[in-house]
């Protein structure tokens, strides 16, 4: 009689453990939230972001005919941010036609990235860096480098593309249970900067009268400092630093390129992350002269003023501003994310300690020519020009300086940063410099890197 008393408790109290262990075991599958989803297109590769509470759990796949990419994501479920990821692809983006996001199974929700061409796909989970959580970054790589491609295309017309192994393809795709993303745009690709040819010869004028022959056209390399999911130092008043410096260098590119005896490249033409070893890449790629990158520097004291130059310090820094201020710059890599298994056939050679004894003595004298015009415009934190480890300085072979414009971090030289007759003034004063550098430091004839 007693047991038949309990029985109905004891049923009872049954369901609602299962019900319980039923429920936890949703709330686990579905643990970690994305908390945001951002992509960055650019020609060199197109990057798509995840960012979440804690460290997102993944499986990827790449498949054929059409060329897409297939990820799982574990313990997440399918929120706005996930849903809005489709939404952000633009039609002009080089490498990816459309996103589709959908739930897959409880707990698990998959994204296929269909390609506009077959691809590299490099994945890459990031730790909490800056203002950033846990992040998911997946690159997409065309498989022929656009810039090595045109360099050959320049040097040999006739060459033809050498046959790409593809990847190892699955046979078969599982389905998605609720597909969501566009219809199929058209492929537009950005149009590649035309390559000077190195045998014509001119002449032109510096302001000051002298005559500078040049045996061929000099190629400035412009570094816009940051971008994309590093967005640099924040303003006083919101402004970012990635933002000011991407309009100073493509002002600079407009003054450069009037001059028939120059032409300047910019390391990025938009708003994405480049890591700094491959901005030296692409100006050496590009057989630079010249390497110009912009800043616009920040500190605690909102009172701090001024601009400065740097250049390449082989024997430590020359103050324990300059050595904090590389140390900043340099974790530009962790902010943005660095792909460090990509390989490039340039890195090797420009992380080479190189006798860079000369390369260093030009860089001085091409900082203290645009300091001094700078000076002119604007009141200098330091009087000359300071040295330091700076990452994005370490060519090998191409005279570089870093201009910190202004601190961003003061409100008045913010200010002035975002006023287009300030940065007018700024970009003369650059261009000007590296005109007087050239009037006492000649271009000399410059041998082709090889490029295989």
């Amino acid at each position: 009689m007693i047991v038949k008393l309990f029985s109905p408790i004891k049923t009872y109290l049954r369901i609602s453990l299962t019900l319980c262990l039923a429920c936890s075991s949703i709330a686990q599958a579905a643990s970690n939230l994305v908390t945001a989803s951002r992509v960055w297109p650019a020609q060199d590769y197109t990057r798509i972001t995840l960012e979440a509470n804690n460290a997102i759990s993944y499986k990827v796949f790449f498949l054929k005919n059409p060329d897409r990419i297939v990820m799982d994501i574990d313990n997440v479920e399918l929120n706005a941010n996930l849903k809005s990821l489709a939404d952000k692809i633009a039609a002009d983006d080089p490498n990816i036609k459309q996103v589709r996001v959908a739930a897959n199974k409880p707990g698990v929700v998959r994204l296929v990235v269909d390609l506009k061409a077959e691809a590299k796909p490099s994945v890459n989970l990031l730790l909490p860096a800056g203002e950033y959580k846990h992040r998911l970054v997946l690159d997409i790589f065309p498989v022929k480098d656009p810039l090595m491609a045109m360099l050959e295309q320049r040097d040999n017309p006739n060459a033809t593309t050498p046959e790409i192994v593809a990847p190892k393809v699955v046979e078969a795709e599982p389905k998605l249970t609720e597909p969501v993303g566009r219809n199929e745009t058209q492929q537009t690709f950005p149009t590649a900067p035309t390559i000077p040819n190195e045998t014509s010869g001119f002449e032109h004028k510096l302001e000051n009268g002298d005559n500078n022959k040049y045996s061929r056209q000099v190629t400035i390399a412009l570094d816009a400092g940051h971008g994309g999911e590093d967005p640099g130092a924040r303003g006083a008043n919101g402004s970012n630093e990635k933002d000011i410096t991407l309009a100073i260098v493509k002002k600079l590119k407009a003054k450069i390129d009037e001059d028939p005896g120059m032409r300047a490249v910019l390391t990025r033409d938009g708003d994405y992350f480049i890591p700094l070893h491959g901005r030296v890449v692409k100006a050496r790629k590009l057989q630079a002269d010249l390497f110009v990158s912009i800043h616009a520097d920040s500190f605690t004291n909102a009172a701090a003023r001024g601009s400065s130059v740097f250049a390449l310090s082989e024997r430590g820094a020359t103050s324990a501003g300059a050595r904090y201020l590389a140390k900043k710059e340099d974790e530009s890599d962790l902010i943005g994310g660095v792909s460090l298994d990509i390989k490039d056939p340039f890195l090797a050679r420009t992380l080479l300690d190189l006798s860079q004894t000369a390369t260093i003595n030009d860089s001085l004298k091409l900082g203290k020519s645009v300091l001094g015009q700078i000076g002119e415009i604007n009141t200098l934190h330091k009087n000359r020009v300071e040295q330091a480890a700076f990452a994005v300085l370490k060519s090998p072979d191409i005279p570089s300086i870093l201009v910190e414009t202004a601190f961003i971090s003061n409100p008045d030289e913010e200010r002035k940063l975002g006023d287009d007759a300030y940065q007018d003034k700024l970009v003369m004063s650059i261009y000007v410099g590296i005109k007087k550098y050239f009037s006492t430091n000649p271009a000399l004839a410059k041998s082709k890197l090889a490029l295989e």
